[in-house]
Parts: C-alpha cells; sequence; structure tokens
C-alpha cells in the first residue's frame, strides 16, 4: 500500500492585496493553505521584502545598519533609488520619523512633500509608514494622501482613533491602509470590521498586528499571528482574510544588542554578522506565522531571507547561498580567553565523608 500524506483541510484564503499600480504593482496573499504547504493548496505570491528609508538622518543606528547607506541617509530620494537599483527593492517603506510631536514634529506638508518626490523617483510601489501618534499620523496622512492622489500608496498603521479621517481620505484619493492593533486577535478583527463597515474597500486592507523584534516579544507576536492565520484559512473567518505585514527591521535594529559594540558585549560576537542575523532569523519566523510582507533594513539580511523564500517556495539547497558579506572590518574574539576556568568538581563528592580506616589488629 502507498504512503498517503494526510492533508489538512481548509475553509478560506487569504484576500490578494495589490500595492502600488502598472507594471510595477505587487501582489501580495492569495493563499489557500498554512505558509508554503503548496502540498495543500495554493501560495500564488511569495512573501515581499519591502525596504524600509527614513525622511531624515538616523541619528542612532548601529553601525553595521548605517554602513550600506552613509553616503544617502538623510536624502530619502537618493536613498530609495539606492535600494531599487542596487538592492533590487521590490517595495520601499518610507518611515515618517521626523513628524513624530516628541521629537521634530516636521509639519504635514513637508512630509507630503519628501512622500511625493520619492513616490515620482521610484518605479516601484510605496508604502508610508506614520510616527504612531494617531492625531499626527491622521493629520499628516490626509495631507499626504492627497498630495500623491491616484498613487494606490499604502498608509499605516491605522487604528481605532484615526481610522475614519485616514480611511476617507485613502478612499478619495485612491490608496490603501495599514490596518493596526495591538497583538491581540479579536481586536485585529475589530478593526477590519470597523474599516469595512465605514465603507473603505477592503481590497486596499493590508493587517499589522504589531511587531515584536528577536528577543523582544516575537514570540508574541508569532503566537497572536499564528491564530489570526489559523482562523482565516481553517476557521474561514472572512473578517481575517487580510494578508500581514511586519515591520522588523525598525524593530530588531533598535535594539540593544544590535547596538552594542564587541568591547560592550564580546560573548554576543561580531556585532556585523550578530545584527544582520538577529533580522534574518526574525523574518523567518514571521514567515512561518503566514505573513505576507516583511519590513527590513539590512541588505545582508534581506538577501538571505529572499534566499529562504527561493529555497521554500521552488526548491533548491541552503548550501548554494553565500555567507554573509562584511562591509565593516573583521572582528575576532578570543572566546576560549572569555570562558569561566572549567571545574569539574562534583558537589555531592565532596560531601561524601572519607571511609574511616580500619583499625590495625591487637597486638
Amino acid at each position: 500500500m502507498g504512503f498517503e500524506m494526510k492533508k489538512e483541510s481548509y475553509t478560506g484564503g487569504i484576500r490578494e492585496i495589490t500595492i502600488g499600480k502598472g507594471d510595477s504593482a505587487v501582489t501580495v496573499g492569495g493563499q489557500t493553505c498554512y505558509p508554503f504547504y503548496m502540498f495543500e493548496g495554493d501560495m500564488p505570491n511569495k512573501p515581499v521584502i519591502a525596504m524600509e528609508i527614513w525622511d531624515m538622518a538616523p541619528e542612532d543606528w548601529a553601525e553595521p545598519a548605517l554602513a550600506p547607506f552613509r553616503d544617502v541617509a538623510g536624502d530619502p530620494v537618493a536613498w530609495a533609488k539606492k535600494c531599487v537599483e542596487e538592492y533590487g527593492a521590490e517595495v520601499i517603506v518610507l518611515q515618517l520619523k521626523s513628524i513624530d510631536p516628541n521629537d521634530k514634529n516636521a509639519p504635514a506638508a513637508e512630509a507630503a512633500a519628501t512622500v511625493k518626490k520619492v513616490m515620482e523617483a521610484i518605479k516601484v510601489p510605496l508604502i508610508v509608514w506614520g510616527c504612531a501618534s494617531p492625531a499626527k499620523d491622521e493629520e499628516v496622512f490626509k495631507v499626504v494622501c492627497e498630495a500623491c492622489q491616484g498613487g494606490n500608496v499604502i498608509m499605516g498603521p491605522v487604528e481605532e482613533k484615526n481610522y475614519k479621517g485616514i480611511a476617507a481620505a485613502a478612499m478619495g484619493y485612491g490608496h490603501g491602509v495599514i490596518a493596526s492593533s495591538p497583538i491581540d486577535v479579536n481586536l485585529a478583527k475589530q478593526i477590519n470590521i470597523l474599516l469595512e463597515n465605514f465603507g473603505m474597500p477592503m481590497e486596499r486592507v493590508l493587517v499589522d498586528p504589531t511587531t515584536g523584534g528577536l528577543g523582544y516579544g516575537m514570540e508574541y507576536s508569532y503566537s497572536v499571528m499564528e491564530r489570526l492565520t489559523m482562523a482565516a484559512m481553517t476557521q474561514g473567518d472572512e473578517k481575517l482574510q487580510f494578508p500581514m505585514i511586519n515591520n522588523l527591521g525598525n524593530e530588531v535594529w533598535k535594539s540593544k544588542e544590535a547596538k552594542q559594540s564587541v568591547e560592550d558585549a564580546p560573548l554576543l560576537g561580531d556585532p556585523e554578522r550578530r545584527g544582520i542575523l538577529m533580522e534574518a532569523i526574525g523574518a523567518v519566523s514571521y514567515l512561518m506565522s503566514g505573513t505576507s510582507v516583511l519590513i527590513m533594513r539590512h541588505p545582508e539580511s534581506i538577501r538571505l531571507v529572499k534566499e529562504y523564500i527561493k529555497i521554500l517556495a521552488d526548491g533548491g539547497s541552503a548550501k548554494d547561498t553565500a555567507p554573509i558579506s562584511k562591509r565593516l572590518a573583521d572582528v575576532k574574539v578570543d572566546f576560549a580567553a572569555l570562558a569561566p576556568q572549567l571545574d569539574l568538581t562534583i558537589e555531592e563528592e565532596k560531601k561524601k565523608v572519607a571511609p574511616a580506616k580500619a583499625a590495625a589488629p591487637a597486638a
């Protein structure tokens, strides 16, 4: 009798969402099976990696993350073009860090002008990420929507406090939104329902379940995303059948471990390889939980994850994947010298009383 593989039965699937327009548009979602389970269903669109840029010069980036972009950091247009032309970015994510009310608090018109310049300078789809201040994001996104009319730009995060204003502007000027919720299945469903009831075309909605970096809540985010995927696939919950997006690079590279030098944390090894692998490992984890769009930062992390996606989707071997290509000087760590002196003493043995010597026989 031949071997018969048991297959999961699915009652639902993930909607297809198109980002951008024209020949450069990218479609995500559409899968009718768990991530990369192509023996059980279809996965017509591979997960997409979007490269992030900032609208201002980063002031606290780790040296390994800054090195590939040092010549363009502070110039969003040049930065975006470098990501596309040199690193092959399929999607660009413009992080509007300058609008943060607790930092530079840049005006909406200034931010919108930057977004429009970037959109016009690249031929790939554009996603705009706000500062997570609901009032400021709403103020800025309304102006961005008008300035970039018809560009099908995706904007987020959109949450319960500001969804009406942003959704109205997005609908009016032909854009999409990212529905954001704080790591909770019910809240993720609720914001989707609110957007749908408001009249937002749901074929223009991505879901941001909130992303934790490696060692900083990733397992919690993973668990919620896995449950969202299961509810969409096996329970047929139409309110959760949307592609997910993870703002991963921002979370990984702001962590203490990604910024520590070899002098600060010698046991963590080479800081450049460390940060790259932290981002790549986080990306692979989120791919397994069902994400459709990963926002990433370092070109080497992106290369490794693209190879991983290709191997899972098309077959192949990781043996053919090139090792990490370093830009910074190599770091040598003498782990043997840092290791504590080996102590093989068994405490229980020390406590045993030595046997008494036999008394000499009487004369």
